[in-house]
């Protein structure tokens, strides 16, 4: 590992969140291994911020002892990641950072010049604040690369599981396809597009006889879904693609196939989401539930 510095500035490198929790170095196994497999660096972060907790005032703590200790620890952090990392891919590229600052808002700036954000399901306990917890859901709200939550057993996911990407034609929808396909390709994996007529099961909206015909909206939703994945074919000639449409329940068959699959990717506020909201249910949801690693994407903005 290089001295702590700040992050490459080349848009090509993996930065992963560091908390010393189990959780954590998962996400680290998991970025490295990513990182090796595209050939681009390594970049651990690690953040403390101690202004909820007013520990600086404290009367007996002189606030340059408490950033030498926080410091220290950090420090030493960073480099057991790091030493997780080479273990699992020996000749990467690693570098390090250390902020005493929030760590959201910290990971969402990194996400600026980042390939993707990698962070663990959990946040430890170590000092200041927990590095993780809830800090996934704010930094997949507002990233502006991809964010990565390693979830899942402890042992690695077995390389042969396909990528799953949901699918239902919002922005951020489209671009989770268009990565879900770059991820399949790179793994050599199968890609399932899962589609869902409705966010809501049948009969909340209206528990009156519906009149239309069911085989053709069921046709209707199967072009849908084939004109979100049109033209993949030919640049990904090497995926093969499974589509699985379902009427209702996108998180609960989403849920279902996390535990099947090595890669769930989704976007973040899709067809449902309501004016002002960064995370949308589903997304939230296999953040917290998923049996696998899930890539939650915001769509690319001008």
């Amino acid at each position: 590992m290089k001295p702590l510095g700040e992050a490459p500035r080349d848009h090509n490198h993996v930065t992963v969140g560091v908390d010393g929790s189990p959780a954590s170095e998962r996400a680290v196994r998991w970025a490295a291994a990513t990182a090796a497999g595209r050939k681009i660096p390594l970049h651990l972060v690690h953040a403390v911020d101690f202004a909820p907790s007013g520990w600086t005032k404290l009367p007996f703590f002189r606030p340059s002892q408490v950033f030498e200790w926080s410091e220290a620890e950090a420090q030493a952090l960073l480099k057991e990641a790091a030493e997780t990392a080479e273990a699992v891919a020996p000749d990467l590229e690693i570098t390090a950072e250390l902020a005493l600052t929030g760590s959201a808002k910290w990971l969402v700036e990194l996400s600026r010049t980042s390939r993707m954000i990698v962070l663990g399901a959990t946040g430890g306990t170590k000092l200041g604040e927990a590095f993780l917890g809830s800090t996934p859901v704010s930094v997949a709200g507002h990233a502006e690369c991809p964010v990565v939550v390693v979830r899942g057993p402890e042992g690695p996911v077995p390389d042969e599981r396909p990528v799953v990407v949901g699918v239902d034609g919002s922005p951020a929808s489209r671009q989770a396809v268009d990565l879900a396909f770059e991820e399949a390709s790179w793994r050599r994996v199968d890609l399932v597009a899962v589609h869902v007529w409705s966010d809501l099961k049948v009969g909340e909206i209206d528990e009156s006889p519906l009149d239309f015909d069911p085989r053709a909206f069921e046709e209707y939703e199967h072009s849908l879904l084939s004109e979100c994945l049109a033209g993949y074919g030919e640049r990904y000639p090497d995926v093969t693609v499974h589509r699985k449409v379902y009427v209702d329940g996108p998180r609960a068959h989403l849920q279902s196939w996390s535990e099947k699959a090595q890669l769930v990717v989704v976007g973040t506020r899709g067809r449902g989401g309501f004016k002002g909201m960064v995370l949308g249910s589903t997304g939230n949801a296999l953040m917290r539930e998923a049996r696998c690693p899930v890539m939650v994407v915001r769509p690319v903005t001008s």
